[in-house]
């Protein structure tokens, strides 16, 4: 019953090679083959398939995720919300100020705002994992010597119709040492000489059986947990503890 949930949400949450093999027949071989050692290196797709539960805090959120289901629970104190969706269908409940939106409309703007949150939010921490989403599109465009003396390999990725910002684009740094993301650059737009902000990936840790950069020196996703086991009810109720 496991296997099958974990291929069934693989395939809707598109994080499967076979998928990708058809979708990114655009992307370099050079740039798909560095890409598969960024996965491997952090634990292999299997791990990151097999792993349930993450938790953690990204800007002023909190998000629970249940990998195999796609329920999402996103906690914003800031606006007073708490948006419990299945980021699959759509469907699910949303409080303002500890109550229950009752507003079909305001409601499904809602959903939509927390899916859009959870994309965002949820690309920040898994990112080295999606490099070979369906619609994503790799190229080795050069390489560097990052801060540490090693030589990285610079992959530029651009979408096609996938995510809500589909024109942005990114370069992001992989150490040829051991295969791990460094930095990335974002260009809000693909056509943009120059990045709006660059950033470090580093502070990797050991998180259930796969490595996660999170506690980064400058930004990035806080506070992160991986389990097995999780409380469901916090996916359909306001209060769960």
């Amino acid at each position: 019953m496991k296997s099958y949930y974990v291929l069934k949400l693989t395939f809707l949450l598109c994080f499967t090679t076979l998928i990708t093999l058809s979708s990114n027949a655009q992307s370099s071989k050079k740039a798909t083959a560095i890409a598969n050692k960024v996965v491997k290196a952090m634990g292999g797709m299997e791990h990151y398939n097999n792993t349930h539960f993450i938790k953690w805090d990204f800007a002023k959120r909190t998000l629970f995720w249940d990998k195999w289901t796609g329920d999402v629970r996103i906690e914003s104190p800031e606006n007073n919300l708490v948006i419990l969706v299945n980021i699959n269908t759509l469907k699910g409940k949303v409080f303002k100020n500890n109550l229950l939106v009752q507003d079909e409309t305001k409601q499904n703007e809602l959903l939509v705002k927390g899916k859009n949150w959870w994309i965002n939010d949820s690309y920040w921490l898994v990112m080295p994992w999606k490099l070979q989403d369906p619609g994503v599109t790799l190229s080795h465009v050069k390489t560097e010597t990052l801060n540490n003396g090693h030589t990285a390999d610079v992959l530029q990725l651009t979408f096609n119709d996938v995510g809500v910002t589909p024109e942005n684009k990114y370069y992001i740094y992989v150490d040829q040492t051991d295969n791990l993301i460094k930095q990335w650059e974002f260009f809000p737009n693909f056509n943009d000489a120059e990045p709006k902000f660059i950033l470090p990936w580093d502070n990797y840790q050991n998180t259930g059986n796969i490595l996660l950069s999170f506690n980064r020196s400058k930004f990035g996703p806080k506070n992160v947990e991986v389990s097995q086991e999780m409380n469901k009810t916090l996916f359909a109720e306001l209060n769960y503890k």
